[in-house]
């Protein structure tokens, strides 16, 4: 099988990286020019993975015409351009692996929505997990959860393409789970990054990542989920992953929130996505709209809005006492 990754960001070359490790040729697009001639050059990406040597298997490419006879593409744009990425490709591949975790602003949609309205007939799948790029690229231990629409026999075709020593795929049907943990964990790793850049403790974090961890069910179970499903590495594997590590975008961009920092400065000035930015505000508007409580989601929508980090925390822990099993 022929094998493209779209988007050239962190996670997309680490990606490239780990599917070049047994020799396969990888055509990975990239959007700058610089980026492609670079990596084709030195086998390098200094602008968003420096700390990797690429594999010279690698090509890159700026050119969504040579995406083409792809029979698998792998998709790792940032979330909000997902659709757009994908309609720009001349044909569509047999099949479309999302690797990127979000839901769309505006639509409220899930990527694989996103993905079936810009490439119709295309058989998609859902790569999540607690996966950062720098280690998966170094070959590090890594395991995901690789959920396929087409069932077992997509799953027969794409887990030999994307199973290596070091990177060990799970079976799964369950595609709006596996969407709504990486979706929903983006937004609590903010939370998260907010307690240690007030200095609240190890206490508070661990705290926060179980009440998440409630919300993230509750919504999930709201849109069809599976409660195992969340369970997994693809929800509370990578909820606890991000939520405990500057390396994640979303926990440092809290911390600089919880450190006085505006949220448009830290916006502004950030060269790599932290998608629960965006998928904040339509993540509690659906909630909402299916009647579901998330009150960390809503306190991290109104840091964003530029509500005050202590202020913020001082709302939540003033909630009314209640059972732990409670649905708020």
């Amino acid at each position: 099988m022929t094998v493209g990754v779209l988007g050239a960001g962190a996670w997309g070359t680490a990606l490239a990286q780990m599917l070049a490790s047994d020799g396969r040729e990888v055509l990975l697009w990239a959007r700058e020019p610089e980026l492609v001639e670079e990596i084709n050059a030195r086998h390098s990406n200094s602008l968003f993975l420096p700390s990797a040597d690429l594999s010279p298997a690698i090509t890159a490419t700026g050119d969504p015409a040579d995406m083409a006879d792809c029979d698998v593409l792998l998709v790792v744009t940032p979330a909000q351009h997902l659709g757009a990425v994908i309609a720009a490709m001349p044909a569509y591949p047999r099949d479309l692996v999302l690797c990127s975790k979000g839901i769309e602003a505006g639509s409220g949609r899930l990527m694989n929505d996103v993905a079936r309205d810009a490439a119709p007939g295309s058989a998609i799948a859902i790569l999540s997990g607690p996966t950062f790029a720098h280690e998966v690229a170094a070959g590090l231990p890594t395991a995901v959860t690789l959920a396929c629409a087409g069932g077992r026999e997509q799953w027969e075709r794409l887990s030999p393409v994307v199973a290596r020593p070091a990177f060990r795929p799970y079976y799964s049907e369950d595609v709006i789970g596996a969407e709504i943990g990486g979706a929903v964990k983006n937004v609590l790793a903010i939370a998260c990054g907010v307690v240690d850049g007030l200095g609240l403790g190890q206490n508070a974090r661990a705290a926060l990542i179980a009440r998440g961890y409630a919300e993230m069910l509750r919504f999930g179970e709201a849109l069809g989920a599976e409660r195992d499903t969340l369970a997994g590495l693809c929800g509370l594997g990578d909820l606890v992953l991000t939520c405990s590590s500057t390396a994640s975008r979303n926990f440092s961009l809290g911390k600089a929130l919880g450190e006085g920092q505006s949220p448009g400065a830290l916006m502004a000035d950030r060269r790599t996505v932290a998608e629960g930015a965006f998928t904040a505000p339509v993540l509690i508007e659906l909630a909402r709209r299916h009647k579901v409580a998330m009150p960390i989601t809503a306190a991290v929508v109104r840091l964003l809005d530029g509500a005050p980090a202590q202020d913020v925390v001082s709302q939540l822990l003033a909630r009314p006492l209640r059972s732990e099993g409670a649905d708020a």
